[in-house]
């Protein structure tokens, strides 16, 4: 630890998918190894077992054999009593430490066991890389006898067996991955269908098939598309009904208006009338522009479509420009196209007094862009003025903050002909507005 900020040495994976696979395999790896630390320690116990049962039961019938025997025949019985751990050497054997380890104490335990305690026995270790014990005991005519041991461990392994633990390794890794995958992909479809959600725009429906849990978050998930895109039609509905019910009684307030007799207070009447019906229509067109008015797709020629738009604005002595050649020929819808790219316009002469139109194609898509070199957006703000009624301005005046509709209303447009709108500053000043056509 330094300057008091702990050093981590692991770090929790940051997505689920990585944590969920973790630690699938880092259980299941600890439970595999606590299975193969039992089948060891059982095995290790069983040949001690069988190692311990040996000396405790033939090695005393070996000692009484021996004991009984004359000494000059004991010799040619050494061999023959011996056996895999342990041999009989007549003698004091090799010299040795003493050894007094919880291993040797039980081998010498047992065996005095065995021979009812009546020869003494010291055990001693004989230095080397395997273990290696001596037991020195005194027969019942004087003569000394060493039993050479050496203790067998666990009981050898195939050679086949690692590659048995390895295959599980790798079973033990598919099945983890495999899991992580059945339960991380529905969340990621259930993901990639939020980010795409458009209630404007119809799409397929999640699939609800799958897994109780997964069918029943699709269904949730369904629903509330539609439920949001009924709130989003209604509004619609609402904003339409009430602006096309008020163009009676403006109209009705318009005509008083003008058989009053003319002063200052009818002029500033007449005015305020006029703003409220523009505020009216540009609230049916917004709610129109939500269906598209039911026109067909075409397939139009892009250099005309363009020239047409900045020609008529050039007629009224607006200052629009065309940026390059524009080519080629798209199949959409022009009236939206052309109501889109008005909006665009007008926004850019109102803020900029000019307006440049370019055409570009990006990965197989059509982009239509307004540039501008006027005040631009505050970046914070871009997203917040697509939003319907948003106003930069933050007069009430209409003629210079207008009624907030127009990016609004190009981008229900552009959703009804299969595209969508963006609008970012320019890096060396101004705005852009485009329109991509997929």
């Amino acid at each position: 630890m330094r300057g008091g900020n702990p050093i981590r040495l692991l770090t929790w994976p940051s997505t689920l998918r990585a944590r969920i696979f973790f630690i699938l395999l880092v259980g299941l790896a600890v439970a595999y190894g606590l299975s193969f630390g039992v089948l060891y320690l059982e095995r290790y116990m069983s040949a001690k077992a069988v190692m311990l049962g040996t000396l405790e039961k033939d090695v005393a019938t070996s000692i009484a054999v021996l004991d009984r025997l004359p000494a000059n025949e004991r010799e040619n019985f050494i061999d023959w009593l011996g056996r895999g751990s342990y041999r009989f050497v007549l003698g004091e054997g090799l010299k040795g430490v003493p050894d007094t380890s919880p291993r040797s104490a039980e081998i010498v335990a047992r065996i005095e066991e065995a021979v009812g305690h009546r020869f003494p026995l010291r055990v001693e270790a004989i230095p080397g890389d395997v273990m290696r014990l001596q037991v020195h005991l005194t027969l019942s005519d004087g003569s000394p006898l060493t039993i050479d041991i050496t203790p067998r461990g666990v009981m050898p392994v195939a050679d086949w067996l690692p590659y048995v633990f390895l295959l599980q390794m790798v079973l033990l890794v598919l099945c983890a991955w495999l899991a992580v995958r059945q339960t991380i992909r529905p969340l990621g479809t259930l993901a990639a269908a939020a980010d795409a959600l458009d209630p404007r725009r119809p799409g397929p429906a999640l699939s609800e098939t799958g897994p109780s849990e997964v069918a029943h978050a699709a269904r949730a998930f369904n629903a509330m598309r539609e439920r949001i895109a009924h709130y989003l039609e209604e509004r619609v509905q609402i904003l339409a009904a009430i602006s096309h019910d008020l163009q009676t009684p403006i109209t009705r307030m318009r005509l008083r208006a003008d058989l009053a007799d003319d002063s200052p207070e009818k002029d500033k009447l007449v005015s305020d009338l006029s703003e409220v019906e523009r505020l009216v229509q540009e609230g049916i067109a917004y709610a129109r522009s939500s269906h598209g008015n039911g026109e067909k797709a075409s397939r139009i020629d892009l250099s005309s479509f363009i020239d047409s738009i900045a020609y008529d604005y050039l007629d009224t002595g607006k200052a629009v420009t065309v940026l390059g050649a524009v080519q080629g020929t798209i199949v959409t819808k022009p009236h939206a196209l052309r109501r889109i790219l008005t909006n665009f316009i007008d926004n850019a002469l109102k803020f900029a007094g000019s307006a440049e139109i370019g055409v570009e194609r990006r990965d197989g898509c059509v982009v239509i862009m307004v540039l501008d070199r006027g005040p631009g957006v505050p970046e914070d703000r871009l997203e917040a003025a697509m939003q319907p009624f948003f106003r930069l301005e933050p007069s009430r005046n209409r003629e210079t903050g207008g009624t907030g509709l127009g990016l609004a209303i190009a981008q229900q447009l552009a959703a009804t002909i299969g595209g969508s709108v963006r609008i970012y500053n320019r890096v060396d000043g101004g705005l852009v507005a485009e329109v991509t056509l997929r």
